[in-house]
């Protein structure tokens, strides 16, 4: 039998808001996150996304997207594609712009 402690559910559903209006440049995007676990002080969760585009201030974290398509751009031009599978460091204190055409979930440490 497979110890359940040690299966993180990724499917699990995520509880999403409608983002700060001072944040939303485009739509009525809704996130929200879910946390998995803490593995030596870091966290593991699940965040999602709905169609839109809004700003954010980011944190440190790595970050795997399972689903959906988008984009999120960076202050300094850089543009990164997002699809599943995509792998993206983001750093504390960075200034982003996501735009999300299909809601994005993504798992991530940070």
């Amino acid at each position: 039998m497979q110890d359940m402690t040690r299966v993180l559910d990724v499917a699990a559903s995520v509880p999403t808001t409608p983002l700060d209006p001072g944040t939303v440049v485009d739509g009525s995007p809704a996130a929200g996150s879910r946390a998995l676990a803490a593995v030596a002080g870091v966290e593991v969760g699940v965040w999602e996304m709905t169609p839109g585009a809004a700003t954010d201030v980011e944190v440190d974290e790595v970050f795997v997207v399972l689903s959906g398509s988008g984009t999120v751009s960076f202050d300094d031009g850089e543009r990164v594609d997002l699809g599943p599978g995509s792998v993206v460091r983001l750093r504390a204190g960075e200034h982003t712009t996501w735009v999300v055409r299909e809601t994005i979930r993504k798992i991530y440490v940070a």
